[in-house]
């Protein structure tokens, strides 16, 4: 079977050898030795400052969407993993969708300012696929009304726009290290903080609102990452650069072959942005026309994903809904096919020809 991702695994021997120093250690949690290793080889590698680690992904956005002391509306995409949206709904927050731009798949900038209402206090949007956002047009709209910038940037390992982490910008910006992410920790994720003592903040909230063993700053939660985690960490970092060129690879011949087609859309890379390969969108031309495809991949024992679908204004517990016309669209003819590391060229030549011969 090939499925639509399959999780990097470094050496067991690799992995066990890192892991045995929790063991020597008897740390198991708690900010150990392994997890500050993990965190000062990671700035290191995607140049960043302020962040640190933590056991998933979501938790972050809810953290941050606590920290900033939003509580009213936030402006978001209808295009994103649920829990972009889920996050601000937990918090008691309303999101206010605005939708998305057909060839980037991310949110719409000249749409965003209509949106906003007295109740606005921030922006929470998602950077698709590792694509960024208009960074610049969301940095002007929130210094102009005064909003708080968190990003989603789930699948953003590695990238750089206009010469820098996509870390660096906005408030806060969050990733993904869960197992079918690019870098994994078997379940992780991060948060990446614009200044110094927001980060103070927001890493008392991560961990309970401790300030030492006795003494606490403020509310908190748990959202701290093991050595397990960390030591899975350590064992895939040094792997990245070769994980990264090997989807490359991959992906130039999916692209190769699916931009000859006409009924195929790609998406657009923003300018100023590199890429790291972490998915491979397909749109199709009408949500026909990708089912047939995904049942022809189907019978073949190769599973494809919906991703992201549905559009989230259509989610059930958003209360105000209202309709998202390319979100909708979009998510109704996306298909998310197979990428990993252990993926063979010959296996996506086979991919390519099951479409073709499908859609033609």
């Amino acid at each position: 079977m090939i499925n639509v991702t399959q999780t990097f695994l470094p050496p067991l021997d690799e992995y066990t050898l890192i892991l045995n120093r929790a063991w020597q250690n008897k740390w198991i949690t708690n900010r150990g030795e392994l997890l500050v290793e993990l965190e000062a080889k990671l700035a290191a590698y995607l140049e960043v400052e302020h962040f640190f680690v933590t056991t998933n992904g979501t938790l972050p956005l809810q953290i941050a969407i606590k920290a900033l002391g939003i509580t009213k509306e936030i402006i978001t995409t209808p295009f994103s993993y649920v829990a972009t949206t889920s996050s601000i709904v937990w918090e008691n927050c309303t999101p206010v969708f605005v939708d998305i731009e057909e060839d980037t798949l991310t949110i719409d900038c000249s749409k965003m300012e209509a949106a906003i209402t007295s109740n606005t206090e921030a922006i929470l949007v998602t950077h698709v696929f590792g694509n960024p956002c208009d960074i610049e047009a969301i940095t002007k709209l929130a210094k102009k009304h005064n909003l708080k910038v968190i990003y989603d940037a789930a699948h953003c390992f590695n990238v750089q726009y206009k010469g820098q982490s996509v870390f660096n910008y906005g408030d806060v910006s969050t990733v993904s290290f869960h197992s079918t992410k690019l870098f994994h920790t078997g379940e992780g994720g991060a948060m990446f903080m614009s200044d110094k003592s927001l980060f103070d903040k927001v890493y008392y909230h991560h961990n309970f609102g401790h300030h030492g063993r006795e003494h606490f700053h403020g509310l908190g939660i748990n959202a701290k990452a093991s050595e397990l985690q960390a030591a899975m960490g350590l064992a895939v970092l040094p792997y990245m650069d070769t994980i990264i060129e090997k989807r490359k690879q991959l992906v130039n011949v999916y692209e190769a072959a699916l931009k000859k087609i006409d009924d195929i859309q790609l998406v657009k890379t923003r300018e100023g942005a590199t890429r790291n390969y972490s998915y491979m969108p397909v749109v199709f031309k009408d949500e026909d026309t990708l089912l047939r495809v995904k049942t022809a991949l189907e019978k073949n024992a190769i599973v494809p994903r919906r991703y992201f679908y549905p559009s989230l204004n259509t989610l059930d517990y958003v209360h105000a809904k209202k309709a998202m016309p390319v979100s909708e669209s979009i998510s109704k003819r996306i298909l998310c096919l197979p990428l990993y590391f252990e993926l063979k060229e010959e296996e996506v030549n086979l991919i390519l020809s099951i479409i073709i011969k499908t859609i033609q």
